[in-house]
């Protein structure tokens, strides 16, 4: 059976790096799993590889949609695995990188997704509710149609919570116990990046400062005036709804970024939830060690 190599582990601790590396060593591609690098225009708070890098190395799912449009773990799990068949039957290895944890799992565990359209109407009342009501009242709603759902999902995130109880209102099954699952066409080998807290934060908070210094606010700026406004999901992810509130007047540009930085942190918390320490099918490195060597032998190991 054909073998796909995954690099997991937090934001910003060398998975694209490392995802590259193997992929030049084992004449591979890299099939991104990040769920915000699949927007256009969106490269800088993406931290999308460079064009550079993705010339040396192809690179899959990343570029798909324009921000407005909507995309599902279900999209991304057909698209994903229409590029993994593809990279196979040129008789390459797929090394998916991201630190996305559904849309991962959804490829290794080969999850069974309710394929369940929008209903513009449902959305809209529920919306109107999260203005009237706060995110809280949506979360306990769907607490008390489908817990196990509800507890896979941070309260704060008003689209997943919306989108769970749309699948919820439609007859589709909730993630955690009632999808079934099908065992993928291949094998994987799960790499997973791990660092101190205090070096992860410290990597974090660089990444940010390299983030404005790239030109993030440009970046928005020029979103903004594609008629790409905050109030899209792809908008309201970390970094861009921070220099959105810059841009608007309602924070300045240091406080913006203190809260880019802290909200990082706290999505670096919750990526190690998807991915857990304890979790046997996950191969752990941390970053201090001696990293490249150990990695390399063990994917050549399972490669052969």
């Amino acid at each position: 059976m054909s073998i796909v190599v995954a690099v997991v582990g937090p934001t910003a601790v060398g998975k694209s790096r490392l995802g590259a590396l193997l992929a030049r060593t084992f004449n591979g591609e890299v099939v991104s799993a990040d769920s915000r690098q699949v927007y256009r225009y969106m490269d800088i708070g993406t931290a999308k590889p460079t064009a550079a890098e993705r010339a040396a190395v192809p690179h899959h799912l990343i570029d798909v949609v324009d921000p407005d449009a909507d995309f599902s773990v279900a999209l991304y799990q057909s698209l994903a695995m229409e590029a993994i068949r593809d990279i196979m039957r040129r008789h390459r290895v797929p090394i998916v990188v991201g630190g996305s944890g559904l849309y991962v799992w959804s490829l290794v565990e080969g999850w069974e997704i309710p394929r369940v359209r929008p209903d513009a109407e449902f959305r809209k009342r529920l919306e109107e509710k999260a203005a009237a009501e706060g995110a809280e009242a949506l979360y306990r709603e769907l607490e008390s149609v489908d817990r196990a759902e509800a507890a896979s999902i941070d309260p704060r995130n008003v689209r997943r919570v919306i989108r769970a109880l749309e699948i919820h209102h439609s007859g589709g099954a909730g993630k955690n116990h009632t999808r079934g699952k099908v065992p993928p066409p291949f094998e994987t080998l799960i790499l997973g990046l791990t660092a101190d807290r205090r070096r992860l934060y410290e990597m974090i908070d660089r990444r940010v400062d390299g983030m404005i210094e790239a030109g993030l606010v440009e970046e928005v700026n020029g979103l903004l005036r594609r008629g790409y406004g905050p109030a899209l999901p792809s908008m309201s992810s970390v970094g861009y709804r921070e220099i959105c509130q810059f841009i608007s007047g309602r924070m300045d540009l240091t406080t913006a970024v203190q809260r880019m930085k802290f909200e990082t942190h706290r999505f670096a918390r919750q990526q190690y939830a998807w991915f857990r320490l304890d979790d046997r099918r996950i191969h752990w490195f941390d970053i201090e060690d001696d990293l490249e060597d150990r990695v390399l032998k063990m994917a050549e190991e399972s490669l052969k």
